[in-house]
């Protein structure tokens, strides 16, 4: 009895022990290597619907650079939930000698907040925005993913060069997305990483 005994405490300490591993590996892949993201709104539709949950590479901007085309979770400027820009009377709410183009810079410090928003300028691009449609170095992109957005304020602007070390971030569903037209690049350090797959709901999974 004595034995046996013996025997169930040790099985119970082994089960404990892998569940406490098991556990622990589980959290440190979630907090360096993979995170899932639930899509909070309509930003980015039709990609990406709300309440879908994508899996997020924490990891792979430390060894090459965002591109253009490339899905991302990051850090917005502090004021983007009020479109705020980093140089006032700019963005394409405005009327005067700043207005009627994207906000060419943010503000310095970013928010806790994460947004989800897909790369369309990198580093030293000239953007602007034609009827919805990015306009990327004179050439019109062939982003037929989008939802287009027609005639609004923010779906025609002028041009402006992305600056070093920043991204210029715009949802697919480009009339219903407050993203870099409004508050200005991101800064690389800002970025949590890449989205690269849909795993909720299943009709949804896949590579993005």
């Amino acid at each position: 009895m004595r034995g046996k005994s013996k025997s169930a405490s040790s099985s119970l300490l082994e089960l404990v022990f892998i569940v406490a591993v098991a556990l622990g590996l589980a959290l440190g892949i979630q907090a360096f290597i993979v995170k899932p993201y639930r899509i909070p709104s309509g930003s980015m539709e039709p990609t990406l619907a709300v309440g879908e949950r994508v899996l997020v590479n924490r990891i792979g901007n430390n060894f090459t650079d965002p591109g253009v085309g490339d899905i991302l979770v990051f850090h917005p400027p502090r004021g983007a939930d009020t479109n705020e820009c980093g140089v006032p009377g700019q963005g394409p709410f405005y009327d005067g000698p700043q207005s009627r183009v994207p906000c060419s810079r943010s503000t310095p410090t970013r928010s806790n907040q994460n947004f989800i928003k897909r790369v369309v300028g990198v580093p030293g691009d000239r953007i602007s925005v034609r009827d919805g449609h990015v306009v990327r170095n004179g050439v019109l992109q062939k982003d037929s993913f989008i939802n287009a957005c027609g005639e609004g304020s923010d779906c025609n602007l002028g041009t402006i060069t992305v600056p070093k070390d920043q991204y210029f971030m715009m949802g697919d569903n480009r009339g219903e997305s407050d993203d870099s037209r409004y508050w200005g690049p991101i800064k690389r350090d800002w970025i949590i990483g890449g989205a690269f797959a849909s795993y909720w709901p299943p009709k949804r999974i896949g590579p993005l």
